[in-house]
């Protein structure tokens, strides 16, 4: 299995579907936003008091510009452009981070936290902040704390950190225009049925029974 295929795991198995369910409301908002700006209109089935709230939190600014550069460089070895699709931050990952912690505060001191204990370990270890090491050094550090349970005691901040920053990721990346694409999933479209997959029915011993 790779990073990839891994990750898919991750956004579909173990994500808390609440952190899913906000990732999701999160992108119908900005799209429902999207379509109505040119018009002046308040989205449908949304109160203007939404609207306003959604564009005061766009408008605010949680991280820093440092902060930032750490959550694009880890969300980019967490999800990496490949051959199928780009990057957590070719889909605009480090945005989805910086609008979920404001919209759901609870995740802004476990972040701006985990983001300084990573700089002070490459500090002591290399001598350099996370985004300043080489990216030898940031895959070593990042392989600290990505596996659990191989991670050791004093690396339990850092497992915590990173479980939290790869959940934000991939709920960021899966729920976008190009992690949709990603997956392959092509939801409900009209006209297009073309009956069962050979493959299902194949597994259930269903590949010679007609249908028609």
């Amino acid at each position: 299995m790779n990073r990839r295929d891994s990750l898919k795991a991750i956004g579909f198995g173990t994500l808390s579907a609440g952190l899913l369910l906000e990732a999701c409301k999160t992108e119908t908002k900005k799209a429902e936003e999207t379509a109505a700006a040119g018009t002046g209109e308040v989205p449908a089935g949304r109160q203007p008091f939404e609207v306003e709230r959604d564009k005061k939190l766009n408008a605010d600014k949680f991280f820093t510009a440092a902060e930032m550069a750490t959550i694009t460089v880890l969300g980019d070895i967490i999800i990496p452009k490949d051959e199928k699709s780009g990057s957590a931050s070719d889909a605009k990952v480090p945005d989805f981070i910086e609008f979920i912690v404001k919209d759901i505060p609870e995740h802004q001191t476990p972040m701006r936290g985990g983001l300084r204990w990573l700089d002070l370990q490459c500090l002591n270890r290399f001598g350099k902040t996370f985004t300043d090491s080489s990216k030898a050094q940031q895959i070593e550090m990042v392989d600290l704390i990505a596996y659990p349970k191989k991670a050791t005691p004093d690396m339990a901040q850092g497992v915590a950190f990173f479980n939290r920053m790869r959940d934000l990721t991939a709920s960021g990346f899966f729920t976008s225009e190009m992690g949709v694409k990603d997956v392959g999933y092509a939801g409900n479209a009209p006209n297009k049925w073309a009956g069962v997959p050979a493959d299902v029915l194949k597994q259930y011993g269903m590949e010679n029974v007609s249908f028609s």
